[in-house]
């Protein structure tokens, strides 16, 4: 019996009975159980799709955490790591909270997660940016980096803690004999104190992202504005491994790479000390999985023994400080904000004119124009003279600034939707700017876009530039399915499950056709292929542990009246949508 096997069989004898959905078993079929290394057969229509997906994660598990593909990426990511734990739990609950361990084993003394741990036993030439070219544990001493392992020094979206309450829930008895949460909770708390504190470059109470490759959308268009403000990295002084294992056509450009390398060099010479770069930008995905996460970090408080009262409480400043500061309501979706940005790039790339906040920023530039300038003058000058600034100094002067937002939609707009305090006239608006024009969800795309279908820089087999993925739709059809849209999450998941099989795994996709581009046998799409094999959402109820209000304004901008949401407990709190229930 290989090792694939034995993690799809079922165990008999053992612990309490668990469904896959909230509903009884239908007849004639088997009876599920669960343990601590084990959980359930698939049933007689998915079983080869299931035992498929996990012989992806059982040929890309390394013994203590899983590549998302051996060739293209040979390491751990972070936030791939969180979405593959939120599949596994389904095959192993064990190995889904040691993906998670490894991971935070490595997290520096500041708090940040890097986004990359490298395995030593790959060799250099591998992957590009390699540990030598990070040094880690030398450029980052002053922020605490780990000496005993080789890490990045810049960071990605923070799911970690939405994946740790999934996990645990996937077998509370043995998260519990196995201290799990317990363990967890401190670093996954100083995880969102750094993001909280350090990374407020805006001052207005978000998270900035320093790198593109950060936010997890490496090459979106989002970016293309704040990145012409930098000079990029001599093509000979570095290689790029990623080629060696995909199509030029469905990767970033070397200019893009260039000025990746620029930023990640001057970051690492600066002692990966925060505020003191050249791209700072506040992106609505990053910053919707982090007040996410602050609601599963509630959970897990209460779980521990504690209130968690004043982490949901957070949660919901940060919704309102994300909807005043990134949402539009006359373009009906959330934009990212380019900290240092005046003109936003020079004008509406979307050619309808100016409208909504888009068109407010633009308006109100005087001391955009300011900060622009002397961004720019900065840019030119030489990076060991930036270095040499105070960095108190610099984060004084970026807090004095509002920036502007970023004339670009991206999937990362609509995937506030996972918020449970969103006001709901702004989760209705999502979901028609979803279904509209631009992202075709429903309609002429089979899985939503990165990036806008009539955008100047769609391009759908190019990265983030408007492939789809297969996490942004997941999220997607959590935040569906929150909001109480289940028919239109229930043909999400439908298209989710019929593409990762016909793709065969694919890292991403053809939005309209879903012809496979990337890596072939991808970590995430298989894990979350598990996870809604495992959660057909049939049970509408949800869990929780304290009612939210809305404290943002909404859609007029005019002030919001509180209310009760519709659906008043984040599903990733909760682990609502059929098997995870709690």
């Amino acid at each position: 019996m290989d090792s694939t096997t034995q993690l799809t069989i079922r165990r008999t004898g053992i612990t309490t009975p668990v469904r896959t959905s909230g509903s009884p078993a239908p007849p004639g079929s088997p009876e599920i159980t669960h343990s601590g290394a084990h959980v359930y057969d698939p049933d007689r229509s998915t079983g080869s799709l299931h035992l498929r997906a996990a012989r992806v994660l059982e040929g890309n598990w390394t013994g203590t955490s899983t590549v998302p593909s051996h060739g293209l990426y040979p390491h751990q990511w972070s936030w791939d790591s969180a979405f593959i734990a939120i599949g596994l739990r389904h095959l192993s609950p064990l190995r889904a909270q040691t993906e998670l361990e490894t991971l935070l084993g490595a997290q520096w003394g500041d708090g940040r997660i890097p986004h990359i741990v490298f395995n030593p036993s790959v060799p250099l030439d591998a992957y590009f940016p390699s540990p030598d070219f990070w040094r880690s544990s030398t450029a980052g001493r002053a922020a605490g980096a780990p000496r005993t392992v080789q890490t990045s020094g810049i960071v990605q979206p923070p799911v970690h803690a939405l994946a740790a309450w999934l996990v645990h829930q996937a077998d509370p008895g043995l998260s519990r004999s196995r201290s799990f949460l317990s363990r967890m909770y401190p670093r996954l708390a100083a995880w969102h104190r750094y993001l909280l504190h350090r990374r407020d470059l805006g001052g207005g109470g978000l998270a900035s992202v320093v790198h593109p490759w950060e936010q997890g959308m490496d090459n979106s268009p989002c970016w293309d504005a704040p990145l012409s403000r930098v000079t990029p990295a001599a093509p000979r002084s570095f290689r790029r491994a990623d080629l060696d294992h995909g199509s030029a056509e469905d990767r970033p450009t070397d200019l893009d790479y260039g000025r990746y390398v620029r930023l990640a060099t001057d970051y690492r010479d600066g002692g990966y000390a925060d505020g003191a770069g050249e791209f700072a930008v506040e992106d609505p995905a990053f910053n919707a999985l982090l007040i996410a996460s602050e609601h599963a970090l509630a959970a897990i408080a209460q779980e521990l023994g504690a209130a968690g009262t004043a982490r949901h409480a957070r949660a919901e400043r940060l919704t309102a400080a994300l909807v005043e500061r990134l949402w539009d309501p006359a373009e009906g979706m959330f934009f990212c904000r380019d900290v240092y940005g005046g003109d936003a790039g020079g004008g509406d790339a979307r050619g309808g004119g100016e409208s909504g906040a888009l068109g407010s920023e633009r308006r109100s530039s005087e001391s955009s124009a300011h900060s622009s300038g002397r961004r720019s003058a900065e840019s030119s000058a030489h990076p060991s003279e930036r270095r040499s600034r105070q960095s108190g100094d610099l984060v004084s002067e970026q807090r004095s600034r509002t920036g502007a937002l970023i004339p670009e939609r991206s999937v990362a707009g609509l995937l506030p939707l996972i918020l449970p305090a969103l006001p709901r006239d702004i989760a209705a608006t999502l979901v028609r700017t979803a279904g509209g024009p631009h992202f075709g969800l429903g309609g002429v795309a089979r899985l939503a876009p990165s990036y806008d279908l009539t955008g100047h820089a769609f391009d759908p087999h190019r990265y983030w530039r408007g492939p789809a993925w297969f996490n942004t739709n997941w999220l997607l059809e959590r935040g569906l399915r929150l909001h109480g849209e289940h028919g239109r999450a229930e043909e999400l998941r439908a298209a989710l499950l019929e593409t990762a099989d016909s793709s065969g795994f694919a890292e991403y996709v053809d939005p309209y056709t879903g012809e496979a581009c990337g890596a072939l046998g991808f970590s995430w799409t298989a894990a979350l292929t598990l996870d809604l094999l495992h959660e057909p959402a049939r049970a509408d109820q949800t869990h929780g542990t304290a009612p939210h209000t809305s404290h943002t304004s909404h859609a007029s901008g005019t002030p919001h009246t509180p209310h009760t949401p519709h659906t008043p407990h984040s599903s990733f709190e909760t682990g609502a949508k059929g098997g995870d229930r709690g």
